[in-house]
């Protein structure tokens, strides 16, 4: 594609935004940090069309026109595009109307989240220049090495889109990788609320009690006041403070001083008042107010089902050559047989090959067996239970 197109200034974009406009596609993504910040910090922007390949620096330019780019019909090709969306939506306030993800693609294939090296290799038979993966994308200038390895990550992209959709299309299962590919569009991380934030401690579904809206108040006050500093959480609280505050709530400044994991750089000027005052509300939190996390345990009686589905669910993928994690995780069986109608294995093609024989299974109208040939076979059930002592012959002959 020749060499990559540095855009470092205002009109450098609009320039770039009007040739982009009228792509049918186009590939992208994003270098960022997010170590010392509340939301990430994008740096780069590398994107690849029929014209070339465009490297934005976002540290000198606003990236606000370019969500003139993703809200056109022109298709987004990214690669494990999730985070890269998120950092879109935060600098443009926009994501792509239409994407296509090579890695949750490729997993329609039987690769298991192949990493862009592997994928361009694989469909494009090109080997991409290895980088300092932990290589600063926000100092300036960018040396010749980070420009290069940059461009490279879009490269190769829309080609290798062509390779996996036509390989998609031969096996049948092109609307499938497309239906997960808008799903992913519609699961792009918004700002966390406040008030669910202590589902993310460590053991959450443990707490009981008084613990539960502790946690949740004292989460809540360090996840606001990270986002007005842009700070990671943990530099606000530690996690490990945040579960000792949990199980052991201190009543006043001397209490305080003493949990695990705090220090005095924690608690700076009004931070010790605002927390004890966190705490004071979580311990008289009124029940309708707590937040509990989703529920994710079923019914005893199915937990067997839940292990056996899943010994299915993976010797299914391996047959079917698909990442079986984009069959079913252990979350799908488990929301599916606890009846949670936004399971996803109650609906398109996931219900028919997944959810339905899953189903029967549990209800006892199916049962697993080996196969002989060490693997296992999903079959109506017989009803006739084998008796351990019965001969091979009997066995053999079935109901």
């Amino acid at each position: 594609m020749g060499e990559p197109r540095l855009v470092a200034s205002g009109d450098e974009l609009d320039e770039l935004v009007r040739e982009l406009m009228g792509a049918d596609r186009y590939a992208i993504d994003t270098e960022f940090h997010r170590e010392r910040t509340y939301l990430p910090r994008v740096a780069l922007v590398q994107v690849a069309w029929a014209g070339g390949v465009a490297l934005i620096d976002a540290m000198a330019v606003d990236l606000a026109p370019l969500a003139q780019v993703l809200t056109e019909p022109g298709e987004a090709v990214a690669h494990a595009a999730e985070q890269d969306l998120e950092v879109l939506l935060h600098a443009c306030a926009a994501v792509p109307s239409r994407l296509f993800d090579t890695q949750v693609a490729a997993g329609f294939l039987g690769l298991s989240s192949p990493s862009l090296a592997t994928l361009v290799e694989r469909f494009v038979g090109v080997r991409l220049p290895k980088g300092d993966r932990l290589t600063d994308w926000t100092r300036r200038p960018l040396t010749t090495a980070q420009l290069a390895y940059a461009a490279a990550d879009v490269a190769h992209l829309l080609e290798a889109r062509q390779t996996i959709r036509s390989e998609l299309e031969g096996r049948g299962r092109l609307t499938w990788a497309e239906d997960e590919c808008r799903l992913l569009l519609t699961r792009v991380r918004q700002p966390q609320d406040p008030t669910t934030a202590w589902w993310r401690m460590k053991d959450a579904r443990s707490l009981r009690g008084q613990t539960r809206g502790v946690a949740q108040s004292v989460a809540a006050w360090r996840e606001r006041r990270a986002a007005a500093l842009d700070l990671p959480p943990r530099f606000v609280l530690p996690d490990l403070a945040l579960v000792s505050i949990a199980h052991r709530p201190p009543r006043d400044k001397e209490e305080l001083g003493a949990v695990r994991g705090l220090d005095s750089r924690h608690l700076k000027g009004p931070v010790g008042t605002e927390l004890l005052e966190a705490v004071a509300e979580g311990l008289e939190l009124p029940a309708p107010a707590l937040r509990l996390p989703p529920a994710e345990e079923v019914d005893r009686r199915h937990r067997p089902a839940v292990a056996l589905a899943a010994a299915w669910v993976s010797q299914l993928a391996f047959e079917l050559e698909i990442d079986a994690t984009l069959l079913a995780t252990r979350a799908d069986l488990q929301a599916l047989l606890r009846g949670d109608p936004e399971a996803r294995l109650v609906r398109g093609w996931r219900k028919e090959l997944v959810g339905e024989p899953v189903r029967r299974l549990a209800q006892g109208r199916a049962a697993l067996a080996f196969d002989g040939r060490g693997g296992l076979v999903l079959e109506a059930r017989s009803g006739v239970p084998a008796s351990p002592h019965a001969p091979d012959s009997e066995l053999d002959a079935g109901p």
